[in-house]
């Protein structure tokens, strides 16, 4: 299965294509990676991104690339799932100058209507404790720290917070508009 493109007011979540692989690989080989295991060296970050991009095939979900309406790429957002993780994840990253915009907030909404409408009944982040910007992102989403949530395989507590994601009571995606 492709990834399917979304359109939200600003922002297409698209399918990534290989100019996006090579500006992430660039920032995951910053310090700016570091809330995500990094600096990251790029022959890891491209594996690391391409199997995200391939889990729509393999899986049915996977990583987006993050585009405005005027087609300047700004990240990435995703739904991923690889083998060491116990459930599936919404996780985002932007590049530099897409940071404090609203873009994060407005692609992982997007996210969420997508995943609530596959019938997806809950979805985590998996978040580094320093990084407050991911905390205060998943907050305004409405998740939830998940103190119970098994963590992803090697990871401790001290590493790795859990931030629950869940539809509205009712099931639909009506409170994520």
């Amino acid at each position: 299965m492709p990834a399917p493109t979304l359109h939200t007011p600003r922002l297409t979540l698209r399918a990534h294509v290989m100019a996006d692989l090579e500006q992430l690989c660039d920032l995951f080989e910053t310090d700016r990676a570091r809330h995500m295991g990094g600096p990251i060296p790029r022959k890891e970050a491209w594996r690391w991104l391409a199997s995200e991009v391939a889990m729509w095939d393999l899986i049915g979900h996977g990583a987006w690339g993050i585009e405005t309406r005027d087609g300047d790429f700004i990240g990435q957002i995703g739904i991923l799932q690889p083998p060491h993780f116990p459930e599936r994840e919404l996780g985002w990253t932007l590049l530099d100058h897409a940071e404090g915009k609203g873009y994060a907030t407005e692609a992982a909404t997007g996210a969420l209507h997508w995943a609530w409408e596959q019938g997806f009944d809950t979805l985590v982040s998996y978040i580094d404790p320093d990084n407050a910007r991911s905390i205060a992102l998943a907050t305004r989403l409405g998740a939830r720290r998940d103190h119970d949530a098994a963590l992803p395989m090697g990871e401790t507590p001290e590493e790795t917070a859990v931030y629950r994601h869940l539809p509205d009571l009712d099931g639909s995606p009506e409170a994520y508009a």
